[in-house]
């Protein structure tokens, strides 16, 4: 690994412009980086990413880095970009665990972070850095969100959460576990016992359904609650997963990886949105994909589907009239997920979209004075550097509306 990354960090033509960087959703500075790791300074460069982005060490490994820092480089206009996923997590991965924390003299001022996906971590690290003391509200037993209960182990390994976990202990902020907020405790309780700001961080943990006949039977599962514990779950062997998407192929690896003998997904058109690696992989592991197929119901025996027709451009413009039954043991739909709406329910001047996100303004404020978002709960299902990306600007707007709280 270290002479790969070596080799790596020596073909980077350390561009003036780099497009590597732009291509990134943070913005990491992957010249400077690369040139730091050539000279030895690791724990600068280190630094450096945790400053830029806490969850570098996450990022590294589950980013679609073909479409972001790697597929701007130039470099592989006509050869092979600069690997700096290996790069980035070598050096974070180094670095997460022989980080010096600093002391930080506490300002006085208490902060609740609901939920403690990526982007709840980050506003947590932002804000007790910056000498805030922190509490994390979770309503699960182990932190991480997404990253502990919906990217695979094979994906992710969670010790990687469990550092940051120690991490976190070590900067003063506090965990409170199997704790829901908008249940016994509510948003209004917290202002009441002394938070200056609140931050949420909940994600997008409720299944979208189709609105077929059918999603309540015994062998239709949805793909979010399964990733959550797979091993609850006795799919049989022949096993339809309705969607493209990365939830999907994350539950179509972990199926095969969990007694499945075949896995088919299926989508109704011939795109497919999950990142091109994960179709890859998904493929090698012996998923098998069937395009233009528009699922009608689902019975005992497995889904229904319509037959799409394309026009010239691959757009889908009707459907067949014989419905096709597909025999499977189990489906499990993938389509999509929106926020769960206890914090709505319980929170008069909290308010929505359409889809149920959290409106915010361009400090990452709600409509709720001094309780922030930032995440999926507020873009919808989308990456982890996306989230922390705005989880970044969610704890800067924080911290100017709580120095003016201040002043005022």
């Amino acid at each position: 690994m270290k002479l790969h990354i070596i080799d790596e960090a020596e073909r980077c033509l350390k561009c003036k412009k780099p497009l590597c960087q732009q291509g990134c959703p943070i913005h990491t500075p992957i010249p400077q980086i690369t040139q730091l790791l050539l000279e030895n300074r690791l724990m600068e460069a280190g630094e450096i990413l945790f400053a830029n982005n806490p969850m570098s060490a996450v990022c590294s490994t589950v980013c679609n880095h073909e479409n972001q820092c790697e597929g701007h480089c130039v470099l592989g206009r006509k050869s092979s970009p600069i690997h700096f996923s290996s790069i980035e997590n070598f050096i974070s991965d180094s670095y997460l665990d022989r980080m010096e924390v600093p002391k930080i003299e506490k300002n006085g001022k208490k902060v609740a972070v609901i939920g403690s996906g990526p982007a709840g971590i980050t506003v947590a690290i932002k804000l007790a850095l910056a000498g805030y003391k922190v509490t994390i509200f979770e309503e699960r037993s182990k932190i991480g969100g997404m990253l502990q209960y919906g990217i695979p182990e094979f994906r992710l390994s969670k010790s990687v959460i469990d550092r940051y976990k120690k991490k976190m202990e070590e900067l003063g902020i506090r965990i409170r576990p199997n704790t829901v907020i908008g249940s016994a405790i509510v948003i209004d309780n917290l202002f009441r016992d002394g938070y200056s700001s609140v931050f949420v961080g909940t994600g997008v943990w409720r299944p979208k359904a189709i609105g077929i006949k059918g999603e309540s039977l015994g062998n239709v599962y949805f793909g979010i609650d399964y990733l959550r514990r797979p091993e609850a779950h006795q799919l049989g062997e022949k096993v339809a997963v309705i969607g493209m998407g990365n939830v999907a192929m994350d539950v179509a690896r972990t199926a095969l990886r969990h007694g499945a003998k075949e896995v088919t997904m299926y989508a109704r058109g011939k795109r497919i949105s999950a990142s091109s690696h994960e179709v890859s992989y998904t493929k090698l592991e012996g998923a098998d994909f069937v395009f233009g197929k528009a699922i009608e119901s689902i019975n005992e025996a497995g889904p229904m589907f319509k037959t799409s027709i394309f026009d010239e451009n691959n757009k889908v413009i009707g459907y067949e009239e014989k419905l096709d039954q597909v025999e499977a043991d189990s489906v499990i739909i993938c389509v999509s997920q929106a926020p769960k709406n206890k914090l709505v329910l319980t929170t008069d001047q909290l308010k929505t979209t359409e889809k149920g996100l959290l409106l915010t303004d361009e400090n990452c404020m709600t409509t709720h004075e001094g309780v922030f978002a930032a995440g999926d709960v507020v873009q919808g299902a989308n990456t982890v550097v996306h989230a922390v990306e705005e989880a970044k600007r969610a704890a800067e707007g924080m911290i100017r509306y709580m120095e003016r709280e201040e002043n005022e």
